[in-house]
Parts: C-alpha cells; structure tokens; sequence
C-alpha cells in the first residue's frame, strides 16, 4: 500500500523557516520522482519543487528559488522542504506526491500518482 504522511506545517513569521517532511511507505519511495506542491484557498494547486529518486535533480518554481530547498534521504524514506524567508503568499497547504520524472510535465499535478493529505503553513505579515 502507498502511503504519504506530511508533517512540519505550522504558523511563522514572514522571515521565517519551517522544514516539511514528507514519510513514503511502501513502493511510493522507489517512484522516480517526488513533488511538493501547494493550494491557496481559491486558487489552483501548484508545483512548488521536486527531486528525483537518486537525490541528483532538483526543480523549483520561480518564487520559492533560492529561499527553499527539496532534499531526500532515502535510509529514512523522507522528502523534506526547507524553507526560508517565508512569506505570507507562501501560506497554503503543501502537500507531498509521488510519480514519475516525465520531464517537462513533471511541475503538473497530473503527472503525479500518489498524494499525501497536505499539510497547513501560515505566514503572519
């Protein structure tokens, strides 16, 4: 059975950092690709960063580049997201997902199989 668990959300600051975690079970961790991604009330979910299954590639979205970073370690079957300088646009719920690389396609939440259920970050101004 797959199974994605999100943790590490809360409320910050502006300026400050929070580091997500996202724990695969079963055959989510061999995918070639895991993607965050967050949804904004109202607005559409979007791709946030992802990172292959080897650790080498790394995507980020335009507005997250240089403040965060997707790291793997695959010992603990653990994806996380640190983030830094958050911002109040940065407050969605993020969710963790699981799928192949599929190049391009891969920063559309339809390249995606697997979901966890989202965790909440707010950023107070």
């Amino acid at each position: 059975q797959v199974q994605l668990v999100e943790s590490g959300g809360g409320l910050v600051q502006a300026g400050g950092s929070l580091r997500l975690s996202c724990a695969a079970s079963g055959r989510a961790f061999s995918s070639p690709a895991t993607g965050w991604f967050r949804q904004a009330p109202g607005k559409e979910r979007e791709f946030v960063a992802r990172i292959s299954w080897n650790g080498i590639l790394a995507q980020y979205t335009d507005s997250v580049k240089g403040r965060f970073t997707i790291s793997r370690d695959n010992a603990k079957n653990t994806v996380y997201l640190q983030m830094n300088s958050l911002k109040p646009e940065d407050t969605a719920v993020y969710y963790c997902a699981v799928g192949p690389w599929a190049g391009v396609q891969g920063t559309l939440a339809k390249a995606y199989d697997y979901w966890g259920q989202g965790t909440q970050v707010t950023v107070s101004s």
